[in-house]
């Protein structure tokens, strides 16, 4: 499967960049032209823009990467490949537009004869932006809908036996099922629990028992061999790699370690030595640097654009009751390390005094007016964004709990404290799907620990564009 994602990969990093390429010129050619907009500053020679044509083309794959484009997922939909598309570009031409800027600006100190070099005019990267989303989507279709023909005419199908019925060879299988774009056919399973009553697993019969492997993989014309026996049973893995080895079987082991895995697994090498890293998260190194880069830009400038409504609130809560106007807690985030996040204060002045560390209720006594109506629409929060600011926080993750509490969770709820591998956020997949206040701790884990483990720029902004959508108009409405 990873030889497959390789060459699947390999051919979309080259027609990336190609089509980058043929879009950047294709761009030049339409602004310039074609005449559909008017040219006030002159026609700058096509020359200069081919200079810029090789660094566009290898920019393109190189942010695809760190952007996770080139991440093939199970059961990805079209929407998803097209939303990973779009903001790869976009980055794509943000990064494009500062280098040329810095380049042109860089070339006209040293000579000024050398101004226009490096000189793109912005409709021409409005342009590249479109065609450039349009043809890489488009060929990404297209593979999709060649490798998709040629599987249903069964054409290229490598032909999968799994040694193991259980919990994990079914998992194998449902993997299998949702990579057919891999042109992988699972043949079925073998199991020494045939004689039985057992059955196979969505539609995948049991062919037989262990000792039947070569009887079974000669009559199905087995191409790999996917041993995934629990523990108990790995003295059989011997018997199964000794009978395979003197057959024409392609053997993959899988550990059984799925009970200990909460989050993406990594293979590590320690000096030869391979090393499971249990649980892997995408964000990190470059990954970090782009979330944090995006944090800084868009809470800057939320500060910035809410100053008004920010005094606006402080002055309501300041006037509607008495104490401070923010509300200061400590909460955790980041590896485990606490911090103080701000909010507007909806509740009363010394609220638990008597009550101590609860849950906040929809229908809290203990809000003033002024808070609930803060509360419905989560303006409470805003203040966050000077913690997303100061690098404490982030403007997507779980949403951080305050250490009183998480001491209870962490005992109770399993893989709890993975949701700190991330700096929490003001808002996050979990609070989007509906998963947000009192609600199952359970369910926001799970989606806590998907959004962890599927992290990326488009997926940030979705969350985002949700949390508008889905928080603000539809509570208007309720």
């Amino acid at each position: 499967m990873v030889r497959r994602n390789r060459l699947l990969v390999i051919f979309h990093v080259v027609t990336d960049t190609l089509l980058a390429a043929w879009a950047f010129v294709l761009a030049y050619i339409v602004r310039f032209d074609f005449g559909l907009i008017p040219v006030l500053k002159g026609t700058p020679p096509l020359t200069e823009y081919l200079r810029v044509v090789p660094f566009v083309a290898l920019l393109t794959p190189i942010v695809f990467q760190f952007q996770g484009v080139y991440r093939l997922r199970r059961g990805r939909s079209r929407i998803d490949d097209f939303f990973s598309v779009l903001v790869g570009n976009i980055l794509v031409v943000v990064v494009g537009l500062l280098a040329t800027l810095y380049f042109q600006a860089y070339y006209a100190s040293a000579d000024d004869r050398a101004r226009g070099a490096y000189q793109v005019s912005q409709i021409v990267w409005a342009v590249f932006l479109t065609l450039n989303v349009a043809f890489t989507y488009a060929s990404r279709e297209a593979i999709r809908e060649l490798l998709e023909r040629r599987w249903r005419a069964g054409i290229g199908l490598k032909r999968i036996l799994i040694a193991g019925a259980g919990d994990l060879g079914r998992m194998i299988a449902d993997r299998m099922l949702h990579h057919r774009e891999l042109g992988y056919q699972v043949v079925g399973f073998i199991d020494d629990r045939a004689g039985g009553d057992h059955l196979g697993y969505r539609g995948l019969p049991l062919l037989g028992k262990l000792s039947d492997v070569v009887d079974v993989a000669h009559a199905e014309h087995v191409d790999h061999l996917y041993v995934a026996l629990p523990m108990e049973e790995h003295a059989k893995l011997l018997d199964l790699m000794e009978v395979a080895s003197r057959e024409y079987l392609d053997v993959k082991v899988v550990p059984d370690l799925l009970q200990f895995i909460a989050l993406r697994a990594s293979l590590e090498d320690l000096d030869g030595l391979p090393v499971i890293n249990m649980n892997d998260v995408p964000l990190q190194g470059f990954r970090a640097w782009v979330k944090r880069v995006l944090d800084i830009v868009l809470s800057l400038a939320a500060i910035i654009v809410l100053a008004i409504p920010f005094a606006v609130i402080a002055a309501l809560v300041k006037w509607t009751s008495s104490g401070p106007v923010f509300y200061r807690q400590e909460r955790m985030g980041l590896d485990g390390r606490a911090f103080t996040v701000y909010k507007f204060r909806s509740m009363y002045h010394d609220a638990e005094d008597t009550t101590g560390p609860v849950w906040a209720r929809d229908d809290d006594p203990r809000a003033t007016p002024l808070g609930r109506w803060l509360r419905r629409f989560d303006l409470d929060e805003l203040p966050q964004f000077w913690n997303v600011l100061k690098g404490e926080m982030s403007i997507v993750g779980p949403r951080p709990e305050r250490p009183f509490f998480v001491q209870q969770f962490k005992h109770r709820i399993p893989q709890y404290m993975l949701r700190h591998k991330v700096k929490a956020g003001i808002t996050g997949w979990a609070q989007v799907n509906g998963w947000r206040g009192n609600t199952s701790l359970e369910k926001r884990i799970e989606y806590d620990l998907y959004y962890i483990e599927n992290w990326s720029v488009g997926l940030d902004l979705k969350i985002m564009w949700l949390t508008l959508v889905r928080g603000f108009f539809q509570r208007a409405h309720a």
